[in-house]
């Protein structure tokens, strides 16, 4: 007689009278007085007696039921209870679904996100803003139970008085909330998300911040300005007179290396990790900038040198060479490089797609950017040229003229 598989799948379709029927090895099929068919598994531990539902006939067939015991026999045989072994399954399951604080989302997005971005100060940044504006509020709530009143509490105080921070504190948040939506630690729509829901709760940024363009010098008092920068022998004003002929940012400018030059050629290659652009930059040089790079002096890898050994000049030197200048008030480094563009759209007939090239502006139209696959080189260096001459109009080298 057989001490195992005992049932037939015909047997178990067809059985109805309430009791237990063996089909060997603790599997039992458990037929109720209303009729119900269920699987057991009864088995003995520590001396007692035990039963475990493997669920319904009409959930598992016979074989899978076979298979469910066969599993907990293995489990008695390595000295488990199965049915212990199951709750705690149970429980980690229930642990791993009891979710996360905004606090352990935001470090995990953080951690996933930061290797590609392209400024190491970006996690910084994020980290900063989440703790100054958003952990009292929300960093030890369950990311499941955050809703738009969390999200208006922490962004209604700044929203008027620091448009840009509680904007970008908005997109974070909303970032950190999709995370967690697709790692399915909470459900439904994001609280933070602007369009359709937060713009019908707080004003729109233009609104209430007006935007503060960069300081730029009129075009027209650029050839004086230049004059007044020559004849300065800060290093500072090297790199500000540099700054202003390539139409480059200021980090791209300070963070120049001599390596990322041909003098010959008269090519500057601006590598993409430090191009907004993330993509290599070429800059054509005027003969000016030529001739100013040819004499200075190389006190390191960088081309502007600042106090310490082999590291570039503060991002602050050249704005606090501005400061200095008599008649510069309200002016900024970036700033030149809106004086270069109002030059080039208005005093020049070089088409608008060589002055953007020549600012590293990236073609936000994909479909032009697909058939503008080149850098305009050439267009650009008589362009660049054109500039220098411009600026240096009034600008004898070393002329003695007081600024």
């Amino acid at each position: 007689m057989r001490s195992i598989n005992k049932l037939s799948a015909q047997r178990v379709m067809k059985e109805v009278k309430p009791g237990r029927y063996g089909d060997g090895g603790g599997l039992w099929l458990q037929v109720s007085q209303s009729g119900t068919k269920a699987w057991i598994f009864r088995f003995m531990k520590n001396g007692r007696a035990r039963q475990m539902g493997l669920g319904s006939t009409e959930t598992f067939s016979l074989k899978e039921a076979r298979e469910r015991a066969r599993d907990a026999r293995k489990l008695l045989s390595d000295g488990y209870d199965p049915i212990e072994s199951r709750q705690a399954t149970k429980n980690a399951e229930v642990s791993d679904k009891r979710g996360i604080t905004f606090n352990e989302a935001a470090s995990r997005y953080i951690k996933a996100h930061s290797p590609g971005w392209r400024n190491t100060k970006h996690a910084a940044q994020w980290q900063s803003s989440l703790s100054t504006y958003a952990n009292k509020t929300i960093g030890d709530v369950d990311v499941a139970q955050i809703d738009t009143s969390h999200v208006v509490t922490i962004l209604e105080p700044i929203w008027t008085t620091k448009t840009e921070t509680a904007s970008r504190l908005r997109g974070r948040i909303e970032s950190v909330l999709d995370w967690a939506t697709a790692r399915t630690f909470r459900e439904g729509e994001n609280p933070a998300r602007w369009r359709g829901h937060l713009d019908k709760l707080l004003a729109a940024r233009n609104k209430v911040s007006r935007v503060k363009h960069h300081g730029a010098l009129p075009y027209a008092s650029a050839p004086e300005f230049f004059r007044k920068l020559r004849v300065l022998e800060h290093q500072s004003a090297r790199a500000l007179e540099f700054t202003i002929l390539t139409a480059a940012r200021t980090g791209e400018a300070l963070g120049a290396r001599w390596t990322e030059f041909d003098l010959e050629a008269g090519i500057w290659v601006v590598p993409g990790e430090r191009m907004k652009s993330a993509r290599n930059h070429r800059v054509p040089l005027s003969k000016q900038t030529v001739e100013m790079l040819v004499a200075q002096p190389r006190l390191g890898d960088y081309v502007f040198a600042g106090a310490r050994r082999n590291q570039p000049l503060s991002n602050m030197a050249m704005l606090q060479l501005l400061r200095g200048m008599h008649g510069t008030e309200g002016l900024t480094v970036h700033g030149f490089r809106s004086t270069f563009r109002d030059w080039a759209a208005e005093t020049t007939n070089f088409p608008r797609d060589v002055a953007e090239a020549a600012l590293a502006h990236v073609i936000g139209d994909k479909t032009e950017a697909a058939y503008r696959r080149g850098d305009a080189l050439q267009k650009r260096r008589h362009m660049m040229q054109d500039w220098a001459n411009f600026c240096s109009e009034s600008a004898p080298a070393g002329c003695d003229q007081s600024v």
